[in-house]
This record gives C-alpha cells, structure tokens and sequence, in this order.
C-alpha cells in the first residue's frame, strides 16, 4: 500500500514533470510565436488510464473569442486561492509569460490586443481533432462532458437542443452530467435521454415526489479501460430549482447529498472499481470541500465556475480538474493504477487555439449542417463595436456585455434601474468588430428570456443585492447556490465582501440624479431571465438589438458604479 506521504510525493512530482514539458513548455514556444498542433498536443503518455474532460460549452460550436475574468473573489478558506486568482498573479504562479498565447488563453490582460494576434479559441471541430489525437494515442481513453452542453446559443434555441445533441454524439463522450439542460423542460431532456448513446450521470438527481434517485438517470457507470475497473459517478447541478425555474422540471430535487455520494463511492468500490472519479457540475469551491468531506474519491472534473486550471488542485487524496468552458479547453488527465490504488498522474490543459489546430473535416461538415438553416439570421449584422471597446462577460461584477444589456433595458423599457443575471457563459468581441444576431444570443439565449418591467422599493432593491451577495461571498461553499453578482445598470452601490449577510451592500445611488436610493420609494426596474412562471414581457434578445440598431455604433466606456471592498 501507498502511503499518503508518498502519494502526495508521486502525484506532485508527475505534475511538476507535466508542467515544465507540457503547459510550461507550451507557454514558452508561444513566446517564441512558433507553436504548432504537434508541440500543443504532446504528451508523455502514462500510466494505463487516460481522462479527457470538456465541459460549459455552452452551445459554441463555431471558433470564439474568450476573454477570462479579471476579477474572481475567493472568500474563507479561498480568498487568495486557486481558481480565485486572476491577471498578473496567475502568470506569477503558473510561470507564464506576459504576451504569450498561455497568458492570452488564459488571463485577460491586453485581451484585445492579443486576440488580434493569436486569433479565437474553441470550435468543437478543433475540440475533435484534439480528442481524435488523444484516443489515437490512448484508444480507451474515457470522454466525459461535464455539462451546459445544450444550452447557449441561437441554434441551440431554435432546435430545442438538438443541434448540439448531433454534434457530441459525433463527438461521442462515454458519459455526461447535466445543469442549464434542464431548461430545455423535463419533457424534452426525457425526449433527448431515449436516444441518448451514452450515459446520463447524477446520482444527486431525485424523484421529487419519492425521493428517491431518479429512474432517468444513473448515479455512475463503470468502464474497464487499461486493465482497470473505473467508476464515473455523475454530479449534476445541485441548485437547480434555486438558480433556474423549478417549474420547468416539477418532477426532480436536486442538492449536493453528500451522504449519498459516500454510498455510491462505497458502493462502486465494493463492486470492484479501482479508480473513482466524479462527473461534477458543482463549481470548483464546492467540489473542494465535497473532496474534504467524501472520502475514496480519487478524481474530480470539475465544471460549472468555468474555471480553467493549467494543474490539478490536490485535497487529500483527491485531485480536482478544472477545464474552463466554451469549448476553449479540453483536459487530459493519465493515471497510474496499480493494485486498486491511484498511484500518480499526469495532467495537461489543452487550449483550443483554432489557428494552431487543424479542424477535423466530418465534425466541420456536420456542424456547417446545423447551422445552415439558420445562418442569414446568425449572419445579419446588428451594429458595430468601436475600436476602443470589448465586449465580454466573465467576473464577480458587470462585464461590459451586461453594460450593454442593461443600457438597452434602461433604455427601450423605459426603467429607472436594470437587472440582468450574474450568469459566466457568453463569448467576447474584439474592437471593430461586427455585432451579428449571432452574437446577441450567443450572450442572452435561454428558454425564459422575457424581458419584466415592475416597480421594487429601494428597500427590495437592496434585499435582491444582499441576497445574491450572500450566495457569492458566503464563506460556505455549500451556500453559493449560483452564478456571479447580479448585473446593475442606472444604478450605483458598495459592497463588503467580508462583511456578514445583510449589511454588505451600502450606498446605493440613483446614477440619472445621483441621489441616494430612497428605501421608502419606488423604482421602475427592467429585468430578465426571471425564474417566475408566467413572467411577461418582449424577449431580452429583441430588446437587446433594437437598442444596438438605434445605437449603430457600440461604445463601452468603463463601468465605476461599483465599489468593491473587504478583499
């Protein structure tokens, strides 16, 4: 038997290994601008089994400029901690240099001015190139998607997932996990499950009105690969109900069920299974203590906070995965198992940068298939963006995308104030850039888009603020039940991130008059993305391109109504 001393010595002298041949190495021949496919994808294979995790793809299925966030908060136990750190520190810590495609992938300085030079990321052509190499090299390599996968674009709207569900068959996953899937409604994921070719994982998945697991989904499956039985056990999203509208699937309870997931760990290994890994759609921090909290886990690939990770983040015994989103990365983890025993690894996070990587031809001729219905009104161009502005969405607080969001709800809803979701998902666009419709839905595409129009107190108000702060910066990662900070446009505010709940939000300002916010008073408010059944109004995709056609030209001047402290 291993001890734990020496596991910890094996995984991290496997991983120091990987990063100075892989990601080190691939950062330093991008500062040389002489990357090509082969050195992206090299690989000292290991070990006898092979991971590959993709995950938040949200709908992309086309090449995409991403930028990553430049501000990503830790509170507790991960204030200062990885994923939660962004912009010069991560190039510090992960030794990577300024101006190189690893710091254009992933970090957001000089954004602009890089994505000009290195081009887009992701295309799930290139995203099957990358994976075709991998199992070339590993045939039994396992494929696990770790959901918001069908979800996220016009296209994906418009077929009611379908397209998405052709194009990672052909990709072909071994199993998926699920969150923003189920928006789609229960009856049309149930539809899509039937002739799902593998399998559909969630053993925190209930039968509400039972509870009991759910009969339309597996809690694990278990795969022979390498000479070793592996169990993947599937966690989907455990706040559904919370942060998406229960209405649209009645039927199913969700949460983390820890207890559940020890049963199902003990389980697995009774059975025999060697190796455990869990399917996550957590978010990182939760996947962390889930890690401290379950033991006999041995890998996590985490999905949900789009966190991308170039090295494993170590709890114990287990190593947590993290892949980014919008097809931008693919992770390939190899492990050594020996004896029922993970003994080492060997990991590398695999930009999909789609100039260096060659598309695979069937998946660029079945995504063009998809596509081609629809592709005048993708194509139609809406306004355009000035040469001194990037849109992007990805942080605790207001990327300039939900500026722009809320600018046309102040403005074609005739509000006081506007409220857009603190949602991750939605590529960027560089300056000069064209605004197609394409890339509006790519940034408000979801099956409750009505844009609402209703007066709120300036007390509510500052309820709603306090209460999505609470479940940001709770220092309980069991309590962040969510995505980022709700988006505020007309309207100014501080918040304390250490301060308790209730009394983080203060100095609420009115920014057409600035005065105070008047509890007392009341406040015409544009939003969407309600979780509310029946919630009435024109769709946030129209609102948003009427306001960019009167507009013409888009300029995003920066946002200082939010004043951040306790960091």
């Amino acid at each position: 038997m291993i001890s734990r001393r020496d596991f910890l010595q094996v995984s991290m002298a496997t991983t120091a290994i990987v990063g100075a041949s892989g990601f080190g190495n691939f950062s330093r021949l991008a500062a040389q601008q002489r990357l090509t496919q082969d050195e992206l994808l090299q690989f000292d294979t290991f070990g006898n089994v092979t991971l590959i995790h993709i995950t938040d793809i949200h709908a992309q299925m086309k090449p995409i400029y991403f930028r990553e966030p430049e501000i990503n908060l830790g509170v507790g136990d991960a204030r200062g901690k990885i994923p939660h750190v962004t912009g010069a520190a991560f190039r510090k810590m992960y030794g990577i240099e300024d101006g190189s495609e690893a710091a254009y992938a992933l970090t957001f300085n000089d954004f602009a001015a890089l994505g000009k030079e290195y081009g887009k990321v992701g295309g799930l052509d290139r995203v099957a190139t990358v994976v075709n190499a991998i199992r070339a090299d590993r045939p039994d390599a396992i494929l696990l998607d770790g959901g918001d996968t069908w979800h996220g674009s016009y296209t994906c709207y418009q077929t009611e997932g379908q397209d998405m569900v052709n194009v990672m068959n052909k990709l072909a996953p071994d199993a998926m996990t699920f969150h923003w899937e189920f928006t789609l409604g229960s009856d049309r994921v149930h539809e899509i499950l039937e002739d799902l070719p593998f399998a559909a994982l969630g053993q925190n998945i209930f039968d509400k009105e039972w509870d009991e697991p759910s009969e339309n989904f597996e809690s694990y499956q278990v795969f022979e690969r390498g000479g070793t039985k592996i169990a993947v056990i599937g966690q989907a999203f455990p706040y559904m109900p919370i942060a998406n509208p229960g209405w649209m699937f009645p039927e199913y309870s969700f949460g983390i069920r820890d207890e559940r997931m020890q049963e199902q760990v003990d389980e697995a290994r009774a059975e025999g299974a060697e190796l455990i890994v869990v399917l996550s759609h957590n978010g990182f921090d939760v996947d962390k203590k889930m890690a401290s909290k379950v033991s006999g886990i041995d890998v996590i690939l985490s999905g949900h906070t789009h966190d991308a990770v170039p090295e494993p983040v170590l709890v114990g015994e287990t190593i947590i995965v993290a892949s980014g989103s919008n097809g931008k990365f693919v992770s390939r983890v190899d492990l050594d198992v020996r004896d029922g025993r993970m003994m080492g690894f060997r990991h590398k996070l695999i930009p999909i940068l789609s100039d260096v990587i060659t598309p695979d031809a069937e998946m660029t001729a079945l995504i063009d298939e998809q596509r081609a219905p629809y592709l005048a009104e993708l194509e139609e161009v809406i306004g355009q963006l000035d040469m001194d502005s990037v849109l992007y969405r990805r942080g605790n607080f207001n990327g300039t995308w939900d500026d722009l969001i809320c600018d046309a709800l102040i403005s074609e809803r005739e509000a006081d104030i506007a409220m857009s979701p603190g949602v991750r998902w939605g590529p960027s666009i560089l300056p000069g850039q064209d605004i197609t419709r394409e890339d509006i839905w790519n940034v408000t595409s979801m099956t409750y888009g009505k844009a609402y129009r209703t007066e709120m107190t300036g007390e509510f108000i500052h309820v709603i603020l306090e209460d999505v702060a609470d479940n940001l910066f709770n220092t309980d990662p069991y309590y962040q039940q969510g995505g980022d900070m709700v988006r505020i446009g007309g309207m100014g505010y501080d918040i304390d991130i250490s301060k308790p709940q209730g009394s983080r939000i203060s100095n609420m300002t009115l920014l057409k008059t600035g005065e105070a916010i008047d509890p007392a008073k009341s406040y015409m408010v544009a939003g969407w993305a309600s979780v509310n059944e029946g919630t009435e109004g024109p769709l946030i995709w129209d609102v948003v391109e009427d306001h960019i056609r009167k507009i013409g030209t888009v300029s995003t001047p920066p946002n200082t109504s939010v004043t951040v402290t306790g960091v």
